[in-house]
């Protein structure tokens, strides 16, 4: 098989909306009238993003929930994406499972394959997504407002447990491993509820990184502080972390990354609104903190007392061995 054959075989879907998509230099899409682009690009690279022992569909489903994620977080709908991707060797029933779960993913979202690259080398997949927004509507990092309040979607620290699991660093229950490891290698991204916060978020990221980095940039893009309720944090972490104390679970919720959850921040006065709006589109939310005037971020216990962050820091490509 060559690399032609492979595209055709594994790659090729039928389009519903592109003009033109894989088997030209360029594939061809008519942007809707009115709309901006969102557009983002994510690499995961074997032995740093994944381990080798993952299954190739929930690789192929991690692939694209990555990028997929970053457009939630800027309130986009998914349009399209680009895949590339490097080989060590065609194996034809790995190519089978990961376009399985790349394209099972791209089905639920609407979102077409539109062209790419393959070429042979160390496993490496990357994929540049495309999606839509209003002018004026997208979610950025640079709108949060002192006395805002913070958010965070879903449940917080279970691909970290899922980790430190598979690398035999935790010992967990065979039905809490599955839960942990599910929350590593198939994150959900939070598309629906990026889009029901437009008008209501002043400002949101993914949490790629974990939420000391993530919520890290939009305080540094709008040049505020947070305070955040260690007691809140743990209501958000996933059971999973019932398995380590509470300080080792308030430690991962806030540095343990990988969740593809939504950290965000909105005006008090929208509270009950951003509550109805996630429970439209069936996603947990809990207010964790508010934002603070000043600069960085502190964790605050309920008596008063201040979590300590001293050697925590979020996941850095070039810091973090």
């Amino acid at each position: 098989m060559n690399e032609f054959e492979l595209i055709a075989r594994y790659f090729r879907p039928s389009l519903k909306r592109a003009v033109l998509g894989g088997g030209d230099d360029c594939a061809l899409w008519q942007p809707s009238p009115g709309q901006q682009w969102a557009i983002s690009s994510d690499m995961l690279v074997e032995g740093r993003h994944f381990l080798p022992s993952v299954s190739p569909y929930l690789l192929g489903h991690k692939a694209l929930a990555v990028n997929l994620s970053d457009l939630a977080a800027c309130g986009a709908q998914p349009l399209a994406f680009t895949l590339a991707l490097a080989l060590p060797s065609i194996d034809e029933g790995w190519l089978q499972a990961f376009s399985g779960g790349l394209l099972a993913l791209a089905d639920v979202h609407g979102c077409e394959l539109i062209g790419g690259d393959t070429t042979r080398g160390p496993l490496n997949i990357c994929i540049t997504v495309f999606g839509e927004v209003p002018p004026g509507q997208a979610l950025l990092r640079s709108g949060a407002k002192v006395q805002d309040q913070v958010w965070v979607s879903g449940a917080l620290g279970g691909a970290r447990a899922g980790l430190e699991a598979l690398l035999g660093r935790l010992h967990l229950s065979e039905q809490h491993l599955q839960a942990a490891r599910h929350r590593l290698e198939a994150p959900q991204p939070r598309v629906a509820l990026g889009l029901a916060l437009r008008g209501l978020a002043s400002a949101a990221a993914d949490l790629s990184d974990g939420l000391l980095g993530d919520l890290g940039h939009i305080l540094a893009a709008s040049g505020v502080g947070a305070r955040l309720d260690a007691d809140a944090l743990l209501q958000a972490a996933h059971p999973v972390l019932q398995a380590v104390g509470s300080t080792q679970a308030l430690n991962w919720c806030l540095c343990g990354g990988d969740d593809y959850e939504l950290v965000f921040t909105a005006p008090p006065q929208q509270h009950q609104a951003v509550l109805d709006a996630a429970a439209r589109v069936g996603v947990p939310v809990t207010c964790i903190g508010e934002i603070v005037p000043g600069s960085g971020l502190q964790v605050q216990h309920a008596n008063g007392q201040a979590h300590s962050l001293d050697g925590l820091r979020a996941f850095d490509h070039f810091a973090t061995p």
